[in-house]
């Protein structure tokens, strides 16, 4: 079997798992879980670490994480350990990503991977990831985005930091400040933070598209 072929066919294997983990994982059920947890820390930093290994299989927000990590650790400890939990939780779809593209000349993925390098090509790496990471886009999507691409992990492990700041410290803040964490309590990082973190989104990307678009008015 070609080393292409097994590649393609651990993907589906993969995809299989992460689509069968995403439909019977319940953020309900994890959220209990924690409010049970709370009064020994122990318990807590456990059900934490078990929230975070499940993230990525189950194509949960980081922020999902990070309001669980407010409600037991607080503001000041909570915003770190939220940020190195959206770095560290990036990591297995990036790597997974680089790995399903290595060799993968036709097909699917070399299209993704093709759009994927267009994208940071145009915009850099940092800068490209930064961006995405603002945006309201899942963020498993970009972490595979980024793996298709030739950056290296360092850069896009920066990038997932910067990018997460403001979603991180506001699921923090909304995680601290709950009495009784719910799932209710998990739509606290909504519409208005959505909006700021696109506009920031778009100002960062507003230089390369009109340098972009300069180049090819130039070019007619």
């Amino acid at each position: 079997m070609q080393p292409g072929t097994r590649r393609s066919l651990a993907g589906v294997g993969l995809l299989a798992v992460v689509v069968a983990v995403a439909l019977t994982a319940s953020p309900a059920a994890a959220v209990d879980a924690v409010d049970a947890a709370a009064q020994d820390p122990a318990t807590f930093v456990a059900v934490v670490a078990a929230l975070y290994l499940v993230r990525p299989l189950a194509l949960w927000p980081p922020t999902l994480v990070a309001v669980v990590v407010g409600y037991g650790l607080g503001i000041a400890a909570g915003v770190p350990v939220g940020l190195a939990g959206a770095v560290l939780t990036s990591a297995p779809p990036f790597f997974v990503a680089r790995w399903m593209g290595e060799g993968s000349d036709a097909g699917a993925i070399a299209r993704l991977a093709e759009m994927g390098g267009g994208y940071f090509g145009s915009v850099g790496d940092l800068r490209g990831v930064v961006a995405a990471r603002l945006a309201p886009i899942p963020a498993d999507a970009v972490s595979c985005a980024a793996g298709l691409s030739a950056m290296r992990f360092r850069t896009f492990a920066l990038g997932v930091l910067v990018g997460e700041i403001p979603w991180t410290v506001a699921a923090v803040v909304v995680g601290s400040s709950l009495s009784t964490i719910t799932a209710r309590g998990l739509g606290g990082v909504g519409t208005p933070l959505a909006v700021a973190t696109t506009a920031a989104a778009a100002l960062l990307l507003a230089g390369p598209a009109y340098e972009r678009f300069r180049g090819r008015g130039a070019d007619i």
